[in-house]
C-alpha cells in the first residue's frame, strides 16, 4: 500500500509540474479567470438592477435573498462555462504521452495503471481547484456585504459541487484521452460525451416512467444543481463519485489493453 501510495504521489508531482510549466495553462487560465470574472459582474449587476428598477417603479416583488441568487446564478453559469474549459485540461492526459512514445514505457512500468490513472487526475483537478480560488476571492467580497449573511455552508456546497463536476468530467475524459494519440479528437470526444450527460435530464423528461427515471439520475446537471441550490443529496455524491471511479477505471483497462498490444 506505501508503494501504491508512493506511486500515485510521484505521478502527482509529476503531472502537477507539468501544468505549471506549460504555456498553453497558463493560457487556460488567463482566458478562464477573464471570462468568470464578466460572468460574476454580469450576473451581479444584472440581478441587483432588476431589483432595483422594480422597487423604483414601484412595484412589489416577493421577498428574494439577492446575494443566495446571486450564487446560485453564477455557479449555474460556471457549471456550463466547465463544459469547455475542462475538456481542454483532459484532452492531454494520455493522448500527449502516445504522441511522443512514452506511453509504452508507462504501461510497461512498475506502476499499477490504477497508481498512473489516480495521480494523472489528481494533478489535474489540482490545477483546476488552483483556478478557483480568484473566483472564492471576489465571491466572498461581494457576499460579505448581504445582510443578512450568507451560510457558509452554502458557497461551500457549491464549491463542493463545482469540484465533483471538474473530477466527473476530468476522469472521464482522461479514458477518451487514453484511446486516442490526438489531443483535439479527444477534447471533442469529451465534450460530445459530457454535453450528452449534462442534457439527458431534459430527454428523460420526456421520456415516461422507470427508462425516464433511470436517464435522469445519471444527469450532471441535476446533481449539480442540488448542491448548487445548498441541497447535499447523497445521491449526487454517489453519482459524482461513480462518473469518477468509473473514468479511472476504464482509464486503467485502457492502459492494460494497450500493454497485452505491445507484449
Amino acid at each position: 500500500m506505501r508503494v501504491i501510495f508512493g506511486n500515485i504521489v510521484a505521478i502527482y508531482r509529476k503531472e502537477l509540474q507539468s501544468y505549471f510549466a506549460s504555456p498553453l495553462s497558463y493560457a487556460i487560465a488567463g482566458v478562464f479567470w477573464f471570462l468568470a470574472g464578466i460572468f460574476f459582474l454580469q450576473v451581479l449587476l444584472g440581478i441587483v438592477d432588476s431589483v432595483a428598477t422594480v422597487e423604483q417603479q414601484g412595484g412589489t416583488i416577493p421577498p428574494i435573498d439577492v446575494a443566495y441568487e446571486v450564487l446560485r446564478a453564477f455557479l449555474g453559469v460556471m457549471g456550463s462555462f466547465a463544459l469547455f474549459i475542462l475538456p481542454m485540461l483532459s484532452m492531454g492526459l494520455y493522448a500527449e504521452e502516445r504522441k511522443r512514445g512514452t506511453l509504452e514505457l508507462l504501461a510497461t512500468s512498475p506502476l499499477t495503471n490504477w497508481a498512473v490513472a489516480v495521480g494523472k487526475l489528481l494533478g489535474v483537478l489540482t490545477f483546476f481547484i488552483t483556478l478557483l480560488l480568484p473566483l472564492m476571492v471576489y465571491e466572498a467580497i461581494a457576499l460579505s456585504a448581504s445582510s443578512p449573511p450568507v451560510p457558509p455552508t452554502v458557497p461551500l456546497l457549491g464549491l463542493l459541487g463545482l469540484i465533483l463536476l471538474a473530477a466527473s468530467i476530468l476522469s472521464l475524459g482522461m479514458f477518451l484521452s487514453s484511446l486516442t494519440d490526438s489531443t483535439i479528437l479527444a477534447a471533442i470526444f469529451t465534450f460530445v460525451l459530457v454535453a450528452f450527460l449534462w442534457i439527458i435530464d431534459l430527454i428523460a423528461k420526456s421520456i415516461q416512467g422507470p427508462v425516464g427515471e433511470a436517464l435522469g439520475h445519471l444527469s450532471l446537471l441535476k446533481h449539480y444543481n442540488n448542491l448548487v441550490q445548498g441541497v447535499l443529496d447523497t445521491s449526487s455524491l454517489i453519482l459524482f463519485a461513480s462518473y469518477i471511479v468509473l473514468g479511472v477505471f476504464l482509464t486503467a483497462q485502457s492502459i492494460e489493453a494497450f500493454r497485452f498490444q505491445r507484449s
